[in-house]
């Protein structure tokens, strides 16, 4: 299914089933060696708590939410919003920890992408550098497992020929097959060669109401970012009526870039190699009440 969907976006696309490859490894180098083992899906908060107005009581913790969705010891990938609270500024989370079981303490191997006060360009940092907690805010979209190794999906995609994006392609090829059955994958992939649009938030929540697209579009700040970029993403191939947020994707790099991805601008070139695993439940955790669908590219 996903092969041929690729095709139609893409010069040229592989699908196949493959055994994990050792993430604890170049270059992810995350905490666990797969994305294996009781995968799930968990959508924390939204949108809604960002815009219009940011509202900055709306933190939560990686090791609480790994308990909510009855996997405690997860090992967690994803994006997110960083928790204010602990940064003192608005900034782009990019999940990857194994979270805290009976036996062991948390490793928390994210990072943070935040604009530079120097030099308003991107400052990426490993959060553990800093922080020794495990929370967030506001939202994220996070795939959770036991980080097993065992079976996965390996997409490889090359030379971007349609308009989609290649998680936009993936979601939505999934759709059409699925239909009314939603579908929900993650993992992660790397831009290997190219260039991409990234964006990341303002240290400072917007003052302003940000009330459309364009509002929020304007508030961001937008850069293109070189490969090798190594991003997170989770989609949901259609929302089953939980007021999700169906795909949203961020990547970090050895090179001091990340942040939240929407679309190569080096068509020709661009290259992705990707590995999935489908979700077997999904957990909707503080749903907001009042909704809206601005700001969910």
């Amino acid at each position: 299914v996903l092969q041929k969907g690729l095709k139609e976006n893409f010069a040229d696309a592989q699908v196949s089933v493959v055994d994990c490859p050792d993430l604890t490894q170049e270059p992810f180098n995350f905490p666990a060696k797969g994305i294996c083992g009781k995968p799930r899906i968990a959508d924390v908060g939204g949108v809604p708590y960002l815009i219009p107005i940011a509202q900055k009581e709306k933190v939560y913790d990686l090791n609480t939410v790994a308990k909510d969705i009855e996997l405690p010891g997860a090992f967690i990938l994803g994006a997110g919003a960083a928790s204010s609270r602990v940064l003192g500024i608005n900034a782009e989370f990019i999940p990857i920890v194994q979270t805290k079981s009976e036996k062991k303490p948390a490793v928390n191997g994210s990072y943070v992408a935040q604009i530079n006060p120097a030099d308003k360009g991107c400052l990426l940092e490993k959060y553990s550098s800093k922080y020794t907690d495990c929370e967030f805010g506001l939202l994220a979209n996070l795939y959770a497992s036991e980080g097993q190794p065992g079976k996965v999906i390996e997409v490889k995609a090359n030379g971007r020929t349609g308009e989609l994006n290649f998680v936009s392609c993936l979601r939505q090829t999934l759709e059409k097959h699925y239909g009314e059955k939603p579908v929900g994958m993650g993992g992660t992939f790397i831009i290997q060669k190219g260039k991409a649009k990234i964006h990341i938030m303002p240290p400072e929540f917007s003052a302003c109401p940000l009330n459309t697209d364009e509002d929020v579009n304007n508030w961001l700040k937008f850069f293109e970012m070189k490969a090798p970029l190594i991003c997170q993403p989770v989609i949901v191939s259609r929302d089953p009526g939980f007021d999700l947020r169906v795909e949203h994707t961020h990547c970090f790099s050895h090179h001091g870039e990340g942040g939240h991805y929407h679309q190569d601008t080096s068509p020709d070139s661009v290259q992705y190699l990707g590995y999935f695993q489908p979700a077997e439940l999904l957990f909707r955790i503080d749903r907001p009440q009042e909704t809206h669908l601005v700001g969910r590219d």
